[in-house]
C-alpha cells in the first residue's frame, strides 16, 4: 500500500520534530518518522531550550507531537524507514514493514552516532562522566577540584583541545590536559600554556579512567543518505546549502546533526556558544578557535 505526501521527514528527535513545527504552519500534508533512536537517549536533562531547562526530553518530544494534532496535517509514523528512493518522477519513495510512503519533497533529520575510542571505561562513562559538550553538560559539576580533557581524535589538536579546556575551567578549579600518549601534542600544548600561562597541565600518557570532557568521532546513522547519492563531507555530515539545507539531491534537505552546520536548536544558540570561547580565549591570552 502507498501513502502520499507533500513531504517526509526522517527523524523524531529535536531537529525532525522543529522541522515539523514550522512545516505544519503551512498547511502541508507531512509524515513523521520516529526510529525511537536517539543520540541523547543516555541524558535525562534537556539543557539551552528555553521553558525545558533540565526536563526529560521525552516529555519535549511527546509534548511536540501534542502540538502537532491542532494542525490535523502531520502523521507520525513509529517506524525505522529502511529504503528510499528518488523517482524519475521526481517524488521520494520511502518504506518500511512492507509499506510504501511518497513524498513531494524529503527532509533527513536522521541525525549521527557517536564513535567510542578504544579506552577502557569510556562508554561506561559516557554522559555520566564523560561530556561531549560542555554547555550542555557540565554546570552541575560547578565547584570541581579538577577536571580532565582526553585530547584525541576530533579534539586531538592544541586549538580545540585548549578550547575545551577554558570551558572546563569555568567549572573546574584546574584542568588537566590528557594527550594520550601522543608527545608531540602533548609538547605542542606545554609550549603553549609557557607562554600563555593558565591553571592548566599536560599529562602525554595513555588513559584508562574516568575523564571529564572530550567529543568523540561520529558516523552518520544509517545508509540513506547514501542510497540518494548525497554528497557527505570530510567531516563526515551532509553537504548542504545555507539556509534552507538543501543537499546535492534537489527536493532533497537535511536538519540536525547530520547537516553541515554547528548543531543547534535555535540560531540564538550559536551566538550563546559563541560569545563565552572569545572571553574564555582572551582571559590567558590564547588563540581562540574563531
Amino acid at each position: 500500500m502507498a501513502y502520499e505526501y507533500d513531504i517526509i521527514v526522517i527523524g523524531g528527535g529535536r531537529s525532525g520534530l522543529s522541522t515539523v513545527s514550522t512545516i505544519v504552519r503551512q498547511s502541508h500534508k507531512t509524515v513523521l518518522f520516529d526510529s525511537g533512536e536517539y543520540r541523547n537517549a543516555l541524558s535525562k536533562h534537556m539543557r539551552t531550550v528555553p521553558t525545558w531547562d533540565h526536563q526529560d526530553p521525552a516529555r519535549f518530544r511527546a509534548a511536540s507531537r501534542v502540538d502537532f494534532n491542532r494542525y490535523g496535517s502531520v502523521t507520525v509514523e513509529n517506524v525505522e524507514i529502511e529504503n528510499i528512493k528518488k523517482r524519475d518522477d521526481g517524488l521520494s519513495e520511502a518504506t518500511a514493514d512492507r509499506k510504501t510512503w511518497t513524498g513531494k519533497k524529503l527532509i533527513l533529520a536522521t541525525g549521527i552516532e557517536d564513535v567510542f575510542p578504544d579506552i577502557p571505561g569510556y562508554a561506561e562513562c559516557w554522559v555520566s562522566a564523560i561530556f561531549h559538550c560542555l554547555f550542555y553538560h557540565g554546570w552541575e559539576e560547578t565547584g570541581a577540584a579538577s577536571s580532565g580533557i582526553l585530547a584525541v581524535g576530533d579534539v586531538g589538536a592544541a586549538d580545540p583541545a585548549l578550547h575545551f579546556a577554558r570551558q572546563a575551567l569555568r567549572i573546574s578549579g584546574r584542568v588537566t590536559l590528557y594527550a594520550d600518549g601522543d608527545e608531540g601534542l602533548a609538547k605542542e600544548l606545554a609550549a603553549t600554556l609557557e607562554s600563555a600561562p593558565a591553571p592548566m597541565t599536560v599529562d602525554s600518557r595513555k588513559i584508562a579512567k574516568r575523564l571529564l570532557a572530550h567529543k568523540p568521532e561520529h558516523k552518520l546513522r544509517g545508509n540513506l543518505a547514501r542510497q540518494l547519492g548525497i554528497e557527505i563531507t570530510p567531516r563526515n555530515v551532509l553537504q548542504i546549502s545555507p539556509p534552507f539545507n538543501q543537499t546535492n539531491v534537489k527536493g532533497v534537505f537535511a536538519a540536525g546533526d547530520d547537516a553541515e552546520l554547528y548543531w543547534a536548536l535555535y540560531v540564538g544558540t550559536l551566538a550563546g556558544a559563541g560569545a563565552p570561547p572569545q572571553i574564555q580565549a582572551e582571559t590567558y591570552n590564547q588563540k581562540g578557535v574563531f
